[in-house]
């Protein structure tokens, strides 16, 4: 199929356009900033908040992979990243829907439940964390993400297309998750808001394959995380020292992951192929 791929220039975006070039799919990339890739069939540079340039690029496409937002809550106008990162997946969701694509596969994340950029400390209510935790967001950059999920639910009830929002943690390979695989080992407590929830890129890219293929109707909010934390303190000793008295409906064994993604397995058939191995790097 030939899939639009919105901030296709970024860390995911790239991997994306490379996952599915390599399983004979053909991309439109659109970014911000240029996307160098001779491969792709048209390479589109602007604003996602542009309507002319979100209708003229999905002109010929059978699906869309929406990426393209503020990827981070650092801003100096909290305001403004809200509305640009609601903006955009309103404009992109929207137009996808009147011009008939039937898949959009959109990048939410674990920020739309509200622990991972809180101005205020607070503890998930039950582990391992489901999609129907309820959401405790108080930043707009979670805010952001739990309106594009519902962005996604309102586009397909008006306009029957199927979405698939996948909730992602922090995502990087290579060097940038080995940094962040040390950061973790030094100081575990100061990553006790995001509960350890990490994915390396490639089964990033991966899930999001998965979920252009895969047989399903509706709008889906799915949870995808690598099976295993990104700390080596065993996963019930993280959970008894930085969120303490918080119920647990699974067996913590090892260094479980404290986010359940049994929904992303039911429904995508998708498991993630790499583990944090025991020196702390990826495998």
């Amino acid at each position: 199929m030939r899939v639009l791929v919105t901030g296709a220039a970024g860390h995911i975006g790239g991997h994306v356009r490379d996952d599915l070039l390599a399983h004979g799919h053909r991309i439109v990339a659109t970014d911000l900033v240029p996307v160098d890739d001779p491969r792709a069939d048209r390479v589109l540079t602007g604003d996602l908040r542009d309507r002319n340039l979100v209708r003229d690029a999905l002109l010929g496409v059978d699906a869309v992979v929406h990426l393209g937002a503020i990827p981070h809550p650092n801003s100096d106008d909290d305001s403004d990243l809200f509305a640009t990162n609601c903006l955009t997946a309103h404009r992109v969701l929207d137009e996808a829907g009147r011009a008939g694509v039937r898949r959009v596969v959109a990048a939410s994340s674990l920020s739309a439940v509200g622990l991972a950029w809180s101005p205020v400390p607070q503890s998930p209510r039950y582990v391992p964390l489901d999609e129907e935790h309820p959401p405790l967001v108080q930043d707009p950059y979670g805010l952001s993400k739990l309106v594009l999920e519902e962005t996604a639910r309102a586009t397909h009830r008006r306009h029957g297309t199927d979405i698939v929002c996948l909730r992602l943690p922090f995502t990087g390979t290579g060097e940038r998750l080995t940094k962040q695989l040390a950061a973790v080992r030094a100081d575990p407590a100061a990553h006790r808001r995001d509960l350890w929830g990490w994915l390396d890129t490639r089964d990033a890219a991966r899930a999001v394959r998965y979920a252009l293929r895969a047989e399903l109707t509706g709008c889906h909010i799915l949870n995808v995380t690598a099976d295993d934390t990104s700390s080596p303190v065993p996963t019930a000793d993280l959970l008894e020292e930085h969120h303490p008295g918080v119920p647990s409906f699974a067996e913590l064994t090892g260094h479980a992951s404290l986010f359940d993604t049994s929904a992303c397995a039911r429904l995508l058939g998708f498991a993630p192929k790499h583990r944090r191995a025991p020196a702390g790097d990826a495998t």
